[in-house]
């Protein structure tokens, strides 16, 4: 089996005095969903778009993305030796509830490894062996599309989750709503809907209080205006080697799972390949 240090990568990184606002929009540029700080070019925390939004939702203050440093938000790094298993790498993620690891040794960090590269492994290595049904979460959080979005997000803040599954008044599974799209959002300064009477910087007020408050924009606008319009969907007996590059193609995180029927049963995440992977043989 191939080791850690066979699968890290260079990571993307941002200095320690680095405003969130250039936090956010490094994020959404690279596509990726964690960045890791650095003090001088040397490693020293990790943040993720999921770490950004709960602070900038629940902290108290009036301070925009401009005065807030994202030295405030890291946490620490989880480190791995880089003759680690890829087994063992994924048993750590799940145990210590992270989705990256640093590759160290001594105190010098070498790279990183992510859930998104454990799919790619399984995916490159494990062709027939699984399928989506024996490790998919058949338990997930939902919301209905036309609620308020403070309504939705209150939801996602109490749960700790950065995404939620919206529905019509079918009850049919028509999106799913993420932090990223409130950060898409947040950061587009033509969207004359959201400034219309705020300065055309987009402080974090409108983020906090305009997105998760009980007036303004939080409740006027229904969460579908926000989310993303299509679910990616796989079926329950998929091979679930497959069913991770289907992830990677289509760069995310998870996919909803379908019966016979056509019907949404559960979840098939990277979280969810992490595990299958700690139980191979």
């Amino acid at each position: 089996m191939k080791l850690a240090k066979d699968l890290m990568n260079i990571p993307i990184t941002i200095e320690k005095d680095a405003k969130i606002s250039e936090v956010i929009k490094k994020l959404l540029d690279n596509k990726i969903s964690r960045i890791i700080i650095t003090n001088k070019g040397n490693p020293l925390g990790i943040v993720s778009e999921k770490d950004l939004a709960f602070f900038l939702l629940e902290d108290k203050t009036n301070r925009t993305m401009d005065e807030i440093l994202v030295k405030e938000i890291m946490k620490g790094l989880v480190m791995i030796n880089p003759n680690a298993t890829i087994k063992q790498c994924a048993t750590m993620m799940l145990d210590e509830k992270t989705s990256s690891l640093a590759i160290s040794t001594g105190n010098k960090v070498h790279g990183i490894i992510t859930k998104t590269d454990l799919a790619k492994f399984y995916a490159e290595n494990y062709a027939g062996k699984r399928t989506v049904g024996e490790f998919m979460t058949s338990v997930y959080s939902w919301a209905y599309a036309d609620d308020p979005l403070y309504k939705v997000l209150s939801k996602m803040i109490r749960k700790k989750i950065s995404r939620i599954v919206l529905r019509n008044e079918n009850e049919e599974p028509i999106g799913v709503l993420s932090f990223k799209d409130l950060f898409k959002t947040a950061l587009q300064s033509g969207n004359k809907k959201i400034i219309k009477e705020q300065k055309p910087n987009l402080s974090v007020t409108i983020f906090r209080k305009g997105f998760a408050s009980e007036s303004g924009f939080g409740k006027i606008t229904p969460a579908r205006d926000i989310m993303t319009g299509k679910i990616i969907s796989v079926n329950y007996d998929d091979d679930l080697a497959k069913v991770c590059k289907i992830l990677l193609d289509k760069k995310i995180h998870g996919a909803g799972v379908l019966s016979a029927r056509h019907r949404l049963i559960g979840i098939i995440s990277k979280t969810d390949v992490a595990q299958a992977i700690a139980t191979m043989n």
